[in-house]
C-alpha cells in the first residue's frame, strides 16, 4: 500500500525516467564504445537513482548527477574490461621470444581511424570532457558538475582530448568539428 507521496515520487521518477532514459544511454554509449552495453548501463544508472530517490530529486541538478552516475558506471565497466583484456593476453600470448609484436599493431594510417575509434583511444576522462562539451553541449561548469572536477581541469582535459583527436583523426578538419559531426549523426539515430 503506497502513500500519496510514494505514488507522486514513482510519477516524478516515471517522467524523469522518460525524459532522459534516451540521453543517458547515448551518454554511455560514446564513453564505453559499446552500443549494447549503453541500454544496461543506462537502467543501472537509473536504478541507483530510484533508491536514492528522496534525496536526488531535491538535489539542484537531479539530470547532472544522473550524467555522473553514467559516467562512473561507465569508468567501471571500461577499467573491467581492460583487466580482462590483460588477463586473456597474458593467457594466449605465445611462450617465447617471438618477434611479432609489430604485426600486432594495426595500421599506421591516422586517416584511417574514424572518430569512435579515436574517442576509444582516449583515457576515460579526455573522453567524458569532449563528449559532454561537444556531444551534449553541455557548459563547462556542467561538465564540472558531471565528472565531479574542476572546471579548469574540463577545460584543460578538454582542449588536451582534442589535440590528441586531431592527431588521431589526421590533418584536414578540425578534430572538434568533426567529433559533432559524427555525434550529430548518433544523436539523430544514427546505428545506435
Amino acid at each position: 500500500m503506497g502513500t500519496a507521496v510514494d505514488d507522486a515520487a514513482a510519477a516524478e521518477f516515471h517522467e524523469f525516467f522518460e525524459a532522459h532514459y534516451a540521453e543517458l544511454a547515448r551518454l554511455a554509449h560514446l564513453l564505453t564504445g559499446e552500443a549494447d552495453a549503453a541500454d544496461d548501463l543506462a537502467a543501472d544508472a537509473l536504478l541507483a537513482l530510484w533508491h536514492r530517490w528522496d534525496r536526488v530529486r531535491e538535489a539542484g541538478h537531479p539530470v547532472a548527477y544522473a550524467r555522473g552516475v553514467v559516467a562512473n558506471l561507465a569508468r567501471t565497466r571500461i577499467r573491467s574490461a581492460v583487466r580482462e583484456r590483460r588477463r586473456i593476453a597474458l593467457f594466449w600470448a605465445p611462450r617465447g621470444g617471438g618477434d611479432d609484436g609489430a604485426a600486432a599493431e594495426g595500421p599506421d594510417v591516422p586517416a584511417v581511424v574514424d572518430v569512435r575509434e579515436a574517442l576509444r583511444r582516449l583515457p576515460f576522462r579526455k573522453r567524458a570532457c569532449v563528449v559532454l562539451r561537444h556531444a551534449f553541449d553541455l557548459s563547462e561548469r556542467d561538465t564540472s558538475l558531471v565528472l565531479g572536477i574542476s572546471v579548469g581541469t574540463v577545460k584543460s582535459q578538454t582542449s588536451r582530448a582534442v589535440a590528441e583527436l586531431q592527431r588521431l583523426l589526421g590533418p584536414g578538419t578540425p578534430a572538434a568539428a568533426r567529433v559533432r559531426v559524427a555525434v550529430a549523426a548518433q544523436r539523430s539515430g544514427g546505428d545506435r
